[in-house]
């Protein structure tokens, strides 16, 4: 087992005793490693997954909802709605059109809205320009989007025509399959949570607002230059150094 199984498995065993999976301390060497391997086998393909949620999802990705026509539209209107930019990618790079897919099966409320929109797009382009949207220049895909990508506010958007329900659908899809991706977290740059050290407010800007640190209240504070220093107790327990 490499590295990164080994923090997955770590990581789901502690999940689990916080989930109320707990393990009976008396095992056998034998049903330990069967556990071992069960948490390994699932964060495999799921990580984090129940059981409940595993079988939901192999059966999702066993369904087919758009056909590779209906893919290949998403595609082109994804990168309408979010042009890809270097060095990370777009959209499609970053899965969108599979994780749109995915969650019209899972919210089965959107599949019609989606396929008909769809629909909708391709009899807009083949009327105006002559051709399927995916198969149009980037200017008529855009002038087709800029018509149906407002709608009007003060209206329930249930109310709205299909096809501004549908972008407005697509839009959000987009954006959030995108920025929930690999590719979408490195173009934010986002690093999640990283150490680091903070020794107080800086001597400058205390001074430029005539104020000082209490020297008997700092004394009691940690030495942040002594951090990677190993604390040492004598056998009484007091702390040494």
């Amino acid at each position: 087992m490499d590295r990164r199984k080994s923090l997955q498995t770590l990581i789901l065993g502690g999940a689990a005793a916080g989930t109320g999976m707990a393990f009976n301390s008396c095992t056998t060497k034998e049903s330990a490693e069967t556990i071992t391997e069960n948490i390994a086998e699932s964060s495999e393909h799921y990580f984090g997954r129940t059981p409940a949620e595993l079988e939901r999802i192999e059966k999702l990705n066993a369904e087919q909802l758009f056909t590779e026509h209906d893919m290949e539209t998403i595609e082109a209107l994804s990168v309408v709605i979010l042009p890809p930019k270097e060095p990370h990618g777009g959209p499609i790079e970053a899965g969108v059109p599979e994780f749109i897919e995915f969650i019209a099966k899972d919210m089965p409320y959107m599949a019609p809205t989606l396929v008909g929109g769809l629909m909708w797009l391709d009899h807009k382009s083949n009327t105006d320009y002559g051709t399927e949207f995916k198969s149009a220049t980037l200017a008529q895909k855009k002038e087709i989007c800029d018509q149906i990508c407002w709608h009007d506010t003060e209206v329930p958007l249930s109310e709205q025509p299909l096809e501004i329900q549908f972008f407005f659908m697509m839009r959000g899809l987009t954006v959030t399959g995108y920025y929930t991706s690999k590719v979408g977290i490195a173009d934010l740059g986002y690093k999640g949570n990283q150490p680091n050290v903070w020794d107080g407010v800086p001597q400058d800007v205390l001074d430029q607002h005539g104020v000082a640190y209490d020297p008997e209240w700092i004394a009691k504070c940690i030495d942040q230059s002594t951090r990677n220093t190993i604390a040492t107790w004598d056998d009484k327990g007091n702390l040494l150094t």
